[in-house]
């Protein structure tokens, strides 16, 4: 992805949400006093140090408002990042997803967690231990485990963590064709390891799309894959 990327539009257009700033996260909200369901998305990294403000991104604000369209209360956390290679800081995650339920508007008890790029790393914690309040989690082109060369530690290891896991939430995971092989081989091993458990996931699979398609390559086939993946996050919050 080039330096521009967060400038690049989503592949939807839905109508804007209000957003309100709240210390580090944005929330993107839906009409009426809920409570509502709610899902918290989690951007990608690294990232180049010129880049913005992730909730500034055209990507993470297309997302908030396409799920306050259906009554989900979106946030949009900007998390630390370790650098030059790493995952955003997981303490600060909790510190957002506590922020979040504890918003009258939200639900306390429906809430799923969205993984992009390399925030994927992050996984791990919510595999392992899944709170009763969380509904599912989703990964979209995730990386699902480190790259050569980066030192992180074992919480950040997701495919070990589904190895681990007693009862794994259930998990949306979005595939893109083209994706890098790096990041591909990651996802593979992890699937290998979710059939041999018998973890379910649903597997949503973007043939032609590239690592970034949902800003990337605005085709038809992207804007299904991120309407099906908005849609299995729906069911899941709505599931009784």
């Amino acid at each position: 992805m080039g330096n521009s990327f967060w400038e690049t539009p989503f592949v939807l257009s839905p109508p804007p949400a209000p957003v309100e700033r709240h210390d580090q996260v944005d929330l993107h909200l839906p009409s009426g006093d809920g409570p509502h369901p709610a899902v918290v998305l989690v951007h990608g990294a690294p990232f180049p140090p010129a880049a913005p403000d992730p909730r500034e991104w055209l990507l993470y604000r297309g997302y908030g408002a396409l799920l306050a369209e259906q009554g989900v209360v979106a946030a949009v956390p900007s998390l630390p990042v370790h650098m030059p290679a790493g995952p955003p800081e997981a303490a600060a995650l909790v510190a957002a997803v506590d922020l979040v339920r504890a918003d009258k508007r939200v639900d306390p008890e429906r809430l799923a967690l969205w993984f992009f790029s390399g925030s994927g790393l992050l996984l791990g914690d919510w595999l392992r231990e899944p709170p009763p309040w969380l509904r599912g989690l989703a990964a979209t082109y995730p990386l699902l485990a480190p790259l050569p060369g980066w030192a992180v530690e074992p919480r950040y290891r997701p495919l070990d963590a589904l190895a681990e896991a007693d009862a794994p939430p259930p998990l949306v995971l979005t595939r893109a064709g083209q994706e890098r092989p790096d990041v591909a081989a990651t996802i593979e091993a992890f699937l290998a390891e979710a059939a041999r458990r018998g973890t379910p996931v649903r597997v949503l699979d973007v043939p032609d799309g590239r690592h970034g398609f949902d800003a990337l390559d605005h085709t038809d086939q992207s804007r299904t894959a991120v309407r099906a993946a908005r849609d299995e996050i729906l069911r899941l919050l709505t599931a009784p």
